[in-house]
């Protein structure tokens, strides 16, 4: 599971539609995509800008890209 906070209400209803929705959504973490099931969608209102976390069950193989060296073996 991945835990990915967002200031951006909009792309948090989104996430929350998924949820109920029972859909997969694609979040950005760290410039990557992750997409998955939305677990859950907390919001934290006592923070300035508002914020949410949201908790996403990775697809196989989509959140964790393997890294690979120049000659095109994957590193450990």
């Amino acid at each position: 599971m991945r835990s990915i906070e967002i200031t951006d209400p909009i792309e948090a209803r989104r996430c929350r539609f998924a949820q109920y929705k029972g859909r997969k959504a694609t979040v950005m973490l760290n410039g990557l995509a992750v997409t998955g099931m939305v677990r859950s969608v907390k919001q934290h209102q006592s923070s300035n800008p508002v914020r949410w976390t949201v908790t996403v069950v990775p697809k196989q193989g989509m959140a964790s890209p393997a890294l690979r060296s120049r000659s095109g073996k994957q590193c450990l």
